[in-house]
């Protein structure tokens, strides 16, 4: 017993295909990161609480800030840091790089605050 199993495509098949296809990659593309979207993040300076500075992300820099303590700000990589203070404790310093929406770096002594804004938090974690 012989069976002639032989596939064929024709027009509509090969268009059906070709359309999954498509839809497939639409699909996918939709919920790829937007790097435009990503890099909409903005540190916000404010000394005295009062916005003296705004600067993105995406956009290398480095700011001083005087008061009665002397402050740089350094931006890089999409990340911003206090580099350096003359501060008792430094604690402005100690906290490191930050990047998240939503996350701030506060020198007390120098009454600053630098503030991660833009339009959508990221997931830093999930309790539950």
């Amino acid at each position: 017993m012989k069976h002639n199993l032989k596939l064929s495509f024709q027009k509509g098949d090969i268009l059906a295909v070709l359309l999954v296809i498509l839809l497939a990659v639409c699909t996918g593309a939709a919920f790829l990161p937007d790097k435009e979207h990503k890099s909409a993040a903005v540190a916000e300076i404010y000394q005295d609480q009062k916005l003296i500075k705004e600067l993105p992300l995406h956009t290398d820099a480095v700011v001083e800030i005087d008061g009665d303590y002397h402050n740089v700000i350094e931006i890089r990589n999409g990340k911003v840091a206090v580099t350096a203070s003359d501060c008792p404790g430094e604690d402005c310093v100690h906290s490191g790089w930050i990047s998240l929406v939503g996350r701030s770096i506060i020198c007390l002594p120098n009454r600053v605050e630098i503030r991660i804004t833009g339009t959508e938090a990221e997931v830093d974690f999930v309790v539950g």
